[in-house]
């Protein structure tokens, strides 16, 4: 009678897994500073539609990943922050001119009254805007 042989010994069956441990580290390092899923691949050497198929069978990676992307903002966040704390003045009128544009932008806007005439060289064009 023929021993069994040990588990151990026996090879893997299947199919090697499409991401491995060192390409998730690579799709975190990419999302982490900003990457869009296209770059990430691109970075990790992997398809598009690997990355989703490996979302598909862990969704918990989706949440990652948008924790992943939001991680750049936290950190400009926190430079624009430390500058304020600073009493950097620069840091300061610029945030206010983006925070209450209503008091403190220096955008001036101009209302335009009165007729104009806009003049369409290309036939095909004045078609299209005649048809509307």
């Amino acid at each position: 009678m023929t021993a069994r042989k040990n588990p151990k010994d026996l090879k893997k069956r299947g199919r090697k897994p499409l991401i491995t441990p060192q390409i998730l580290d690579k799709l975190e390092t990419a999302f982490s500073i900003g990457c869009t899923d296209i770059e990430a691949c691109f970075y990790a050497k992997i398809s598009e539609s690997t990355l989703y198929n490996y979302q598909d069978k862990h969704p918990e990676f989706v949440e990652r990943k948008k924790q992943l992307k939001e991680r750049l903002v936290f950190q400009a966040r926190t430079v624009i922050a430390d500058s304020l704390n600073n009493k950097d003045e620069s840091t300061a009128r610029w945030y206010l001119e983006r925070k209450r544009r209503e008091e403190f932008s220096t955008k001036v806007e101009t209302e335009v009254k009165g007729e104009f005439k806009i003049v369409v060289a290309d036939d095909k064009a004045r078609k299209a805007i005649e048809d509307l």
